[in-house]
């Protein structure tokens, strides 16, 4: 059948007009459900990568797409670690830095579904710690001096607040306000604290302002860890284990890599861009108490598709229902657009065109988003500092998964791979 039809386009002249004109026009970028992907334009995937892996920018990645239930492109790029060469394979294991974000967002959102969690419930409720925190505001003096001065919260942190990246708890280790500079001198990942040790330290630290007012990337996730394990009397993991990693089939998705062959599977960064970015050394392979929400799981390019493939279906994956319709929806709408009274911290990671649901960026934008390119409304996405990164396109009934360690490359592959993947749709 598509052999005839691409016979017939020869015949006509139309296939060779398509591959000399742009596929979309610019600016209005949104692929009709019916577009077809040219494998001719996806083979210049293998190009892009070839040619950064020469230049030593990146060891290697791996890049998978699935469109109809089926797969579209899958490559193993370069190697996993320069020093041994050893290939990159499916069960390369990756630091997802904050691609482990969605994992967490879920394993709530099925605490939610069962009744043992309100998204409107205060924090305090689960860490009675959060029920004395204060917002730290920045003042100057008559000489000029600029000082943090303490307020209390106008209202209680949510569980949605932290979902939403709206509790006004940031990070210490960018940017330069006053709280920014308490919480990276208040150490908080010095030592081996508990997750709850971890989330009571957390409290202790200003916040950066009142909650519910700002879209500020922070360690909500890490607090959220804590709130699972009191909600559900299991350890982080355990319930993240049971509930989804062991149904799903992820039997290589973990916080820490106790086992010398596990160690041997990872993914190595290029030795001069070892550098995660994100406040603490990431270091899977020593095993710790703390397992971090916000950044802390390892996992394989088959575990990472699975949990892909599951969000494409809308919560649902081989006949198992882990999210119910309603609650997926929820998860996965835009909760801090306009008419929310949400702003945008200057570091907002979603980008233009995007709105946040609950761990996902949401495309609420088609033509104009940045950074390029455009997509379709309702795509979702993250990525995490390590450089792994997923789109899911229900739209297109596709997704894409990029699984690479790269901290300094990670932007431009990640926006280079995503305008040749949609570049090649016909």
């Amino acid at each position: 059948m598509i052999l005839r039809r691409v016979a017939r386009l020869l015949t006509t002249g139309a296939l060779a007009a398509l591959i000399a004109s742009p596929a979309f026009a610019e600016g209005s970028f949104d692929p009709p459900p019916t577009a077809q992907f040219s494998q001719e334009k996806l083979g210049r995937i293998d190009a892009f990568f070839g040619k950064i892996i020469e230049e030593g920018k990146i060891p290697g990645a791996v890049v998978y797409i699935e469109r109809h239930g089926k797969p579209v492109y899958s490559k193993y790029f370069g190697v996993r670690d320069v020093a041994t060469k050893a290939p990159m394979t499916d069960d390369t294991i990756f630091r997802l830095a904050s691609l482990t974000k969605p994992f967490t967002a879920v394993a709530v959102m099925t605490l939610v579904q069962d009744g043992k969690i309100k998204l409107d419930d205060p924090v305090s409720k689960y860490i009675p710690a959060f029920a004395d925190v204060k917002v730290g505001v920045q003042k100057t003096k008559e000489g000029g001096e600029k000082v943090l001065d303490f307020e209390p919260v106008k209202r209680p942190i949510k569980i949605s607040d932290l979902l939403l990246h709206t509790s006004g708890i940031t990070y210490g280790f960018y940017g330069d306000s006053l709280v920014r500079k308490a919480i990276a001198a208040a150490k908080i990942y010095d030592g081996d604290p508990s997750n709850a040790e971890f989330a009571e330290r957390i409290a202790k630290v200003p916040l950066q302002e009142q909650p519910g007012t700002l879209w500020d990337y922070g360690n909500s996730y890490e607090v959220l860890g804590r709130v699972i394990e009191v909600a559900s009397g299991k350890s982080f993991y355990e319930y993240q284990k049971e509930k989804l990693f062991d149904p799903l089939g992820m039997k290589d998705t973990r916080y820490y890599l106790p086992e010398e062959q596990q160690k041997a599977r990872m993914a190595q960064p290029m030795p001069n861009d070892a550098d995660f970015r994100v406040g603490r050394p990431s270091r899977p392979d020593i095993v710790k108490k703390w397992e971090s929400g916000g950044g802390g799981l390892t996992s394989t390019p088959h575990d990472v598709i699975r949990f892909v493939r599951m969000l494409l279906h809308k919560g649902e994956l081989d006949g198992k229902r882990y999210l119910s319709e309603a609650t997926f929806k929820d998860m996965t709408t835009d909760h801090i657009g306009p008419s929310s009274g949400v702003a945008r911290d200057y570091f907002y990671f979603p980008g233009d065109g995007f709105g946040y649901g609950y761990g996902l960026a949401v495309r609420t934008d088609a033509g104009n988003a940045k950074p390029p390119p455009p997509g379709s409304l309702g795509e979702l996405k993250w990525d995490g500092a390590s450089g792994c990164y997923f789109i899911v396109d229900p739209k297109l009934d596709m997704f894409v998964v990029l699984m690479e360690q790269t901290p300094s490359q990670r932007q431009p592959v990640q926006r280079e791979l995503k305008k040749l993947v949609y570049e090649a749709l016909e």
